[in-house]
């Protein structure tokens, strides 16, 4: 199935921020925790966007980890090698990387493979999935996190209130419980399905509206049902406002909860 998705950088980028800054638990924590990566473990990040997941294994095993980020923007690689020059981690790499290709790397030679908010685009399930269990070492672990279908439910009940259409599908929630997690138990031997929630209180409507614009960007392909070119997503965003204007009044604030799930399998 081929997932027609696109967005820049810098709406990706914004998201993380709004989440940072407005969200009220450490996803960066509960991963960690869930992880308890070691040193001298071999760390593959698939999607690695500007480095995120990377520098938070480094700075968790105190840079005594081997761990290679990679991504298929080159602009997110980019920024991750800016960090990396900044930070001086001598035990982190970036490469470019298709998850719909064939990894370049040889069986059996990670400890942990990784993807947050990636993988699950990927065209074909089975052979992305397969690849990810290939590279792992017996007894590897593979970890995927992504939005569950209850997911940002706040953010859809405006969008639909504000435009009196159904939300379109989106590729990760909609089929993460489903097809990702079956694909994923039929490769691995053992897998589970782990939930983090993160309540996103927004103290006035402006950042909602940024978070808003940073997810129905035009660069977007999901989104085509509710506007067409720059004067009708204009006028979405205004009727977007509107109704949140509305709930911010009526409530005091708007809060959005992020709940995302993380599937971790063992080979």
């Amino acid at each position: 199935m081929e997932i027609n998705y696109q967005e820049t950088s810098n709406d990706l980028l914004t998201r993380i921020r709004i989440h940072e800054t407005y969200g009220t638990r450490n996803i960066d924590q509960w991963n960690t925790e869930v992880l308890q990566p070691t040193a001298g473990m071999k760390i593959l990040d698939v999607g690695c966007g500007a480095g995120k997941q990377c520098f938070l294994y480094s700075d968790y095993t105190n840079r005594q980890a081997d761990i290679t980020g990679t991504d298929f923007s080159e602009e997110l690689l980019g920024k991750a090698r800016e960090k990396l020059a900044e930070r001086g981690d001598p035990n982190v790499r970036f490469a470019f990387m298709d998850f719909n290709q064939r990894f370049p790397y040889d069986d059996n030679t990670f400890d942990l493979v990784s993807s947050a908010f990636a993988i699950y685009y990927a065209s074909n399930l089975d052979f992305t999935f397969g690849e990810a269990h290939r590279v792992l070492k017996p007894g590897g672990r593979l970890f995927v996190t992504g939005p569950l279908p209850e997911n940002k439910q706040m953010f859809y009940d405006i969008i639909k209130e504000a435009t009196s259409k159904p939300i379109p599908p989106m590729p990760g929630s909609s089929r993460f419980k489903g097809e990702i997690y079956q694909t994923i138990e039929r490769i691995f031997a053992r897998t589970e399905l782990l939930t983090f929630e993160n309540p996103i209180i927004f103290p006035s409507v402006e950042p909602f509206i940024e978070y808003v614009r940073a997810s129905l960007s035009e660069d977007r392909k999901l989104w085509t049902s509710l506007f067409n070119g720059k004067e009708e997503y204009e006028a979405l965003i205004g009727r977007i406002t509107e109704v949140a204007t509305r709930w911010f009044n009526r409530d005091g604030k708007l809060v959005m909860t992020k709940v995302v799930g993380g599937i971790l399998a063992t080979k």
